[in-house]
């Protein structure tokens, strides 16, 4: 009866043990393997998209890295912002002004979304007259600007402010009673004749490298070129051009000058 009795015990504490072990591997079970080629086993966590650049909004006295790639973007152009500086001053100003114009942007000096998209994908000047020699300059009084081609090609794109309209009274080079006229600047085609090196004194003020092309009517430089026709019927452009503007354009080229719609 003893053999009994012990093998009854030894079977009861093998079972208990059996039990236990049981549990264990119940409350402690590692998370089931996910399925290779399932969702949970090849899913990566979404990705943010990358933004595309931006341009922050310009005006004059910005300065930065972002405006020097303006002025080269430019001058690539062929607009003339000046030395590529970094600084948003009047040389840029004016360039933009005459990208504007070409592009048929509404001049306005706060640089915003509709600018950048015509700088990624500008559009070329029209041609003023049918006439389209190679070496020429075309004249726009609506929009106010003007190209210089050189091969057939723009080889400088320029802002101007030409005659006003107003009307005024002044003595004429040699007269001794002033002569009453509207500060205009007339359409037509013209060809470059005289110039002058450095600062002109007409009756009418200084000029600076005078081009003429049309009687007393010539490009030149001068300090203040606004962004409307402000002249007496010249074409003012900006000085930093106006320094180079004679070795550009020789004697004899032809000038068209129009006022399109």
């Amino acid at each position: 009866m003893r053999g009994i009795r012990i093998d009854v015990r030894k079977a009861a504490v093998l079972l208990i043990a059996a039990v236990v072990l049981a549990g264990c591997d119940g409350t402690e079970q590692a998370e089931p393997r996910a399925q290779e080629g399932s969702p949970s086993a090849t899913a990566t966590p979404p990705s943010t998209p990358t933004p595309a650049p931006t341009h922050r909004k310009l005006k004059p006295g910005a300065k930065g890295a972002d405006v020097e790639a303006l002025q080269r973007r430019l001058k690539e152009l062929d607009y003339d912002p000046g030395k590529p500086d970094g600084k948003y001053g009047p040389s840029t100003q004016m360039a933009v002004w005459a990208f504007q114009a070409v592009n048929g942007l509404r001049q306005k000096s706060t640089l915003g979304t509709s600018f950048w998209k015509a700088l990624d994908a500008p559009e070329k000047p029209r041609p003023m007259a049918k006439k389209r020699e190679k070496d020429r300059v075309d004249v726009d009084l609506k929009r106010q600007y003007l190209v210089l081609y050189k091969d057939g090609e723009p080889r400088l794109i320029s802002h101007i402010s030409s005659g006003s309209g107003e009307y005024y009274c002044a003595k004429d080079r040699g007269a001794t009673v002033p002569r009453c006229r509207y500060a205009s600047t007339g359409t037509g085609d013209f060809r470059t004749g005289r110039r002058f090196d450095g600062w002109e004194t007409s009756p009418l003020g200084r000029l600076y490298n005078p081009v003429y092309f049309n009687g007393g009517i010539a490009f030149h430089g001068a300090l203040d070129v606004p962004a409307y026709p402000a002249s007496h019927g010249c074409v003012r452009m900006p000085m930093h051009i106006a320094e180079y503007l004679p070795d550009l354009l020789g004697t004899d080229v032809p000038v068209h000058v129009r006022r399109p719609r």
